[in-house]
């Protein structure tokens, strides 16, 4: 990915919206999972707690590797609001998937699983 710290959106738009509807190329996704932002405790966490996600008062968002998460069994952000959490967990600490009762029924926790099982054995 190439960083920039600007957006031309104008100049930009036409551009992606040409390449995906006339090469059908895809525009701003990636070729590899790099990356991931896991869920760390802002506070300590009690079992019985429900998280509120991003942006809340229990959990922030850490970027680590992706092999780091994935072995770890690290709980993303994005799967950290309104789920339970399922035993103690220190400030500071990195949440796993096991710390949290997730709904397997969710459509994104359903995509985060096959995000796992695609990578996983790529490392």
């Amino acid at each position: 990915a190439l960083y920039r710290p600007y957006h031309l959106i104008g100049l930009e738009l036409g551009i992606s919206v040409a390449s995906a509807a006339l090469r059908g190329e895809p525009t701003g996704a990636p070729r590899s999972f790099g990356a991931d932002v896991v869920a760390t405790a802002k506070r300590d966490l009690a079992p019985g707690e429900t998280l509120d996600g991003e942006g809340g008062y229990m959990v922030y968002g850490t970027l680590v590797p992706a092999h780091s998460s994935l072995e770890r069994g690290s709980l993303p952000i994005g799967l950290a609001h309104g789920v339970e959490v399922t035993r103690p967990v220190a400030a500071g600490t990195m949440l796993e998937s096991a710390d949290v009762r997730l709904d397997e029924r969710e459509e994104a926790t359903g995509v985060r699983a096959e995000l796992e099982r695609t990578f996983a054995s790529s490392g």
